[in-house]
């Protein structure tokens, strides 16, 4: 299988990429951009969520990365 290259550059995700909502558990939330650690870039949200089960309240920690295929390996 073939790799997947990102066809977005650094700088454009940089300067264009807006942040995303996400609807969990009924609540909307923002995921932040962010360029990881791993030289990838995408989004990051970490929250907490109230989910409702058979009547009572849970809290939920939601940690998601959204990073980009192809996204470690795209130029500049």
């Amino acid at each position: 299988m073939a790799k997947t290259t990102c066809p977005v550059t650094r700088t454009d995700f940089r300067e264009k990429a807006r942040p995303l909502e996400l609807s969990i558990g009924g609540r909307t939330l923002t995921a932040m951009v962010k360029e990881f650690s791993t030289g990838s870039f995408g989004w990051y949200i970490n929250d907490k969520v109230p989910v409702e089960i058979d009547g009572k309240t849970v809290m939920v920690q939601v940690g998601c990365n959204l990073t980009i295929v192809g996204s470690k390996e795209a130029t500049e």
